[in-house]
């Protein structure tokens, strides 16, 4: 194998891939990156047996081969690396020798035919989605995730796929966060999988590389391929090097999903339509005296913040769009921050009844131009 590669290309591509290595110390090839060189492209792989990554960057391909190469010292290496070209070629062994203007590295690496295979999905359901929209479905969603390992069927983000519509949810409890977007074209097909907290943060990584992602699923594995098309070079991410398609493929967390649509409140609540980014500093100030509990105070067009505890307290008050009855209902600041924070909305609704009731954030999607929905269900603490 040899090939001639641009030294930041490289970086970028191990950098995809690099946090999806396994840590099984009786398969030491998992903490391994598999290149493999052909015609115009390196490909780039990485796997923990449940979450496999692979992508391919821009090369001048001599000789085609491929070789396993242990991905953080290689990712170390190639990052330090003074010429923006390195040459790296294969023998007979496992071994890489990496070159630049002054520099030589022999790397040690292991036998690519001893690197497991990515899985291949049979019988799977396909979905085309806009990929940035993806990505800020989940953000919305994912901080509600359950940290809770004997619960592990809340460890990670539920898609559900029906006839015409796409609703993501998570919850660990004491908050629920759903988040839907109506599918363009109408299908007879539907489905579900919960997706892994572990799989959920990778994908929220991926860099902004086209505008599609293709969600394959089965009952056990789950995939998202980004093509990349043929942008420009110059262009936003594909500067990186990136060419062809990023792809992921994830185990699914099995069992079944409880019923989420139990928890969103239905009967009549008090609706106050309050300014996102106000509101986020207005409760991260009140916290920093309490933060286990800030209270909210409803008057008409105003709404007042609290926080105390032994070291002192705090007084926030805002201006609201809101002409009901005074109110009083407590929360952790926390759950109320994570979902102000993961919209990107000016304006959000707040909706409450009682103290003794959960609280509700609302957008007022889906509407022309905005085709997503949100709603959020906080739990209250009791107030003294």
């Amino acid at each position: 194998m040899k090939f001639k590669i641009n030294r930041d290309f490289f970086s970028s591509g191990l950098q995809l891939v690099n946090s999806v290595v396994g840590t099984r110390k009786t398969m030491p090839i998992l903490q391994n990156v598999l290149i493999e060189a052909e015609a115009g492209k390196v490909s780039l792989t990485t796997t923990n047996l449940d979450l496999g990554a692979r992508c391919s960057v821009k090369a001048e391909v001599a000789e085609p081969g491929a070789v396993t190469l242990p991905v953080k010292e290689l990712g170390s290496i190639i990052r330090q690396l003074a010429d923006m070209e390195v040459s790296v070629e294969t023998g007979a062994d496992p071994k890489a020798t990496i070159t630049t203007r002054g520099s030589v590295f022999n790397v040690m690496g292991m036998e690519s035919k001893e690197f497991p295979p990515l899985p291949t999905l049979e019988g799977q359901q396909d979905f085309d989605l806009d990929r940035a929209e993806l990505i800020q479905m989940l953000k919305n969603v994912s901080y509600a995730q359950s940290l809770n390992e004997e619960r592990y069927m809340l460890k990670g983000v539920y898609f559900l796929f029906s006839e015409d519509e796409l609703a993501l949810v998570a919850t660990d409890g004491r908050r629920l966060a759903v988040t839907k977007r109506t599918l363009g074209e109408k299908t007879n097909e539907g489905g579900e999988f919960i997706l892994p907290s572990s799989s959920v943060s990778e994908l929220e990584r991926i860099p902004n590389l086209g505008n599609s992602v293709r969600v394959s699923f089965t009952d056990r594995q789950v995939a998202f391929e980004m093509k990349i098309g043929n942008q420009k070079v110059e262009e936003g991410e594909a500067g990186k090097g990136f060419v062809e398609s990023v792809y992921l493929v994830s185990k699914v967390v099995e069992g079944k999903y409880p019923n989420y649509k139990q928890v969103i409140p239905k009967d009549s609540f008090n609706r106050s339509e309050v300014e996102r980014e106000l509101l986020q500093e207005c409760v991260t100030r009140a916290a920093l005296v309490s933060d286990d509990k800030v209270t909210f105070r409803l008057k008409p067009y105003e709404l007042e913040i609290t926080g105390q505890s032994i070291l002192g307290d705090a007084r926030e008050s805002m201006s609201i769009e809101y002409d009901g009855e005074n109110a009083t209902v407590s929360f952790n600041p926390r759950f109320l921050l994570d979902p102000l924070k993961s919209l990107t909305k000016d304006k959000v609704f707040f909706e409450f009844r009682d103290d003794m009731s959960p609280g509700v954030f609302r957008t007022d999607g889906p509407k022309e131009g905005d085709p997503l929905s949100f709603l959020c269900v906080v739990m209250p603490i009791r107030t003294d």
